[in-house]
């Protein structure tokens, strides 16, 4: 899972593409990168590195950022190593120049570099992004129309590449352009801005919140299988080439995106929202409500959630656990030893919150279980009595080879445990989660990917291996 954006327009879009990126920080962490167009020279130029948004790039270096076309991206690695090579935006010059980003993951992509075509082919790194670009350009004709040549382009990616992405890219000194994958399990928005000397500025980028700080006014999603161009005068073209079922990943809402943004005309935070009431639903079906003295919210993505969580069952909400702004989100961390120190890291206790009470812990979700141990173990060293877990997401207990890091069913701690052996193993006096039917009714959808829940996967997944991504 990764942040991408593209703005066309402004005198200097790779300013807006910067402001862009920080609010996308929490997409990911690990590198970041912009790539501008330059018309008048007609060139590209480009600063990616490894570091979070702010720390990549100074006042210097967006300035050499020219154009009124850029694009950006900030990079969570869902492979464990954070390699330099597969840093974004990525670049071709052949037959034309073209440059994109993408946020997702191929899982053919084994099956792709071993393709008669791709036989003697020289890869700069292991992103799946570089096998998209191969695919885009061997297709495109620079002879026939723009429009025509990126849709042709597209199909043959369609055709080829197999997974959840979503991709934003800049094609020459044409304009830019974005598609989503078949289903559109990964996001895509579409906005828009009037400037001060009456000009249309155009946005493509992964979150509506995003978006909007920069002040574009959200048009619509990009639809699963559409490909969108915007030439310079801002008219955009777009097409449909698919006509598959779309499947938004159900991780958007419950744990990635900003609670500020909206996806598919919902709400993240009222969605998060109105999983904490149903959670609390199950909760009072399955035990007594009063076994529990306060309810405590993992910052931050989880507290809308213990919200309504809290006011369903009139159990008071406390925020005991104070979370460290400048350490990384632990989900996204390559390694269960990073994680475990992140977390360590990450949290302070308000002992007097907590002391002698039986705590009501909520979770957006718990996917390998070393997060939610070092809570528990946390808020007992601190004193709580007791402490039990709920998570406003089902039991995860498949791999996702479309974008998110959990490739294995041995790193899913609900894979093959029942709920008892899933508390004994995070040491938790009790456990909760939401059902499927509950999810549908808080996203307003029963259309979405649920194949991490459910291993209904969308996409084949070929020698189940995820690809390289992001």
């Amino acid at each position: 899972m990764c942040g991408i954006v593209g703005v066309i327009g402004p005198q200097f879009a790779s300013r807006d593409v910067y402001q862009a990126l920080l609010m996308l920080q929490h997409r990911g962490q690990d590198s970041a990168g912009i790539l501008s167009v330059d018309a008048t020279r007609g060139q590209f130029h480009l600063h990616k590195a490894l570091g979070q948004v702010a720390n990549v790039f100074t006042a210097d270096r967006i300035a050499n950022l020219p154009g009124d076309c850029a694009i950006g991206h900030t990079r969570y690695s869902t492979i464990g190593a954070v390699r330099e090579g597969d840093l974004q935006p990525m670049a071709i010059s052949h037959p034309t120049g073209v440059a994109m980003v993408h946020n997702g993951n191929l899982s053919n992509q084994d099956d792709l570099r071993s393709a008669p075509k791709a036989k003697g082919r020289m890869y700069l790194s292991g992103n799946d992004l570089e096998d998209i670009l191969h695919s885009f350009a061997d297709s495109y004709d620079p002879k026939a129309a723009t429009f025509e040549g990126l849709v042709r382009s597209v199909k043959t990616v369609f055709d080829h590449a197999e997974g959840g992405y979503a991709v934003v890219g800049a094609l020459g000194n044409e304009g830019l352009f974005g598609f989503r994958d078949p289903h559109g399990i990964r996001p895509l928005l579409l906005a828009t801005r009037k400037e001060a000397d009456g000009t249309r500025s155009v946005a493509l980028g992964s979150e509506t919140g995003a978006l909007k700080f920069l002040g574009f006014e959200i048009e619509r999603d990009i639809k699963a299988g559409e490909v969108i161009f915007i030439p310079r005068n801002g008219e955009w073209k777009t097409a449909v080439l698919t006509d598959r079922k779309p499947l938004p990943c159900q991780f958007e809402w419950v744990y990635f995106s900003s609670a500020d943004s909206s996806l598919e005309g919902r709400n993240v935070y009222e969605a998060r929202l109105r999983l904490g009431a149903l959670l609390a639903g199950k909760i009072l079906k399955e035990s007594d409500p009063n076994r529990f003295d306060v309810v405590v919210s993992v910052p931050d993505t989880s507290r809308p959630a213990a919200i309504g969580l809290s006011e369903r069952l009139h159990i008071p909400l406390r925020e005991a656990l104070i979370k460290n702004r400048y350490v990384q989100r632990s989900f996204i961390l390559s390694g269960s030893a990073s994680r475990s120190l992140a977390v360590k890291n990450k949290f302070s206790v308000v002992d007097e919150l907590v002391v002698g009470k039986r705590v009501l812990l909520v979770d957006d979700s718990i996917v390998r279980g070393t997060t939610s141990l070092k809570i528990i173990e946390l808020l007992k060293q601190h004193g709580a009595k007791e402490v039990s877990l709920a998570s406003t997401c089902p039991p995860i207990l498949h791999p996702c080879f479309y974008g998110i890091a959990f490739p294995t069913h041995e790193e899913l701690i609900a894979s093959g445990r029942t709920l008892p052996q899933i508390a004994k193993e995070i040491r938790a006096d009790g456990i909760f989660y939401t059902d499927l039917n509950d999810l549908k009714d808080a996203l307003g959808r029963d259309d979405f990917c649920d194949a991490c829940l459910t291993g209904n996967y969308p996409y084949p997944v070929h020698g189940n291996a995820p690809g390289e991504n992001s």
